[in-house]
C-alpha cells in the first residue's frame, strides 16, 4: 500500500510540474525602460542569452551588426542570464529558455518574443510585421550623413 501511495504522490507532483512548465511565467512588469544613451525613447530588441550557449554565440554577431547598423533607430541589448548579477533580469522578463528575443515598442510595451536562434533577416522581418520600417529609417539616416558630409 505504501508503494502505491508514494507512486500516486509522485505522479501528482510530476503532473503539477509538467503543467507549470506549459504556462510561461508572466513578466513582473508590463513596461520596459527603452531610453537610449541619448535619452530618446526607441524600440528595443532585448536578447536574453549566455556567452557560452551555442545558439547565443551564433546570434552575437547578428546583434552586434544590428546595434551598429541601426544605431539611433532601435536599441539592441544582450543580457547574459548565466551571470549571477543578471539572473533577476531573466526573471523580470519571464525568460525560461535561451536565447530569447523580446521586442519592445518605444514606450516599453512588449510586442513579441521568440525563443531560439533568429536570423538578422528574421529580426528585421518581425519588426516590419510589427509595423516598424527600419530599412527606410536606416536609409534616411544614411542620406542625412551623406548630406551632412557635402556641406
Amino acid at each position: 500500500y505504501a508503494i502505491c501511495l508514494m507512486t500516486g504522490i509522485f505522479l501528482l507532483l510530476l503532473a503539477a510540474c509538467t503543467e507549470a512548465e506549459k504556462t510561461p511565467p508572466k513578466p513582473e512588469t508590463a513596461k520596459f525602460e527603452t531610453k537610449s544613451t541619448t535619452g530618446q525613447e526607441l524600440p528595443k530588441l532585448l536578447d536574453l542569452g549566455a556567452h557560452e550557449c551555442i545558439p547565443c554565440k551564433k546570434m552575437a554577431p547578428i546583434l552586434d551588426e544590428l546595434a551598429s547598423e541601426y544605431l539611433g533607430v532601435f536599441e539592441v541589448e544582450f543580457v547574459d542570464v548565466w551571470q549571477a548579477e543578471n539572473k533577476p533580469r531573466a526573471r523580470e522578463h519571464g525568460g525560461r529558455s535561451i536565447p530569447t528575443q523580446i521586442f519592445f515598442a518605444a514606450d516599453g510595451t512588449e510586442l513579441w518574443r521568440h525563443v531560439g536562434f533568429l536570423s538578422k533577416e528574421g529580426i528585421l522581418q518581425k519588426w516590419e510585421e510589427l509595423g516598424y520600417d527600419f530599412k527606410a529609417a536606416q536609409a534616411a539616416e544614411g542620406h542625412k550623413e551623406i548630406d551632412a558630409g557635402e556641406d
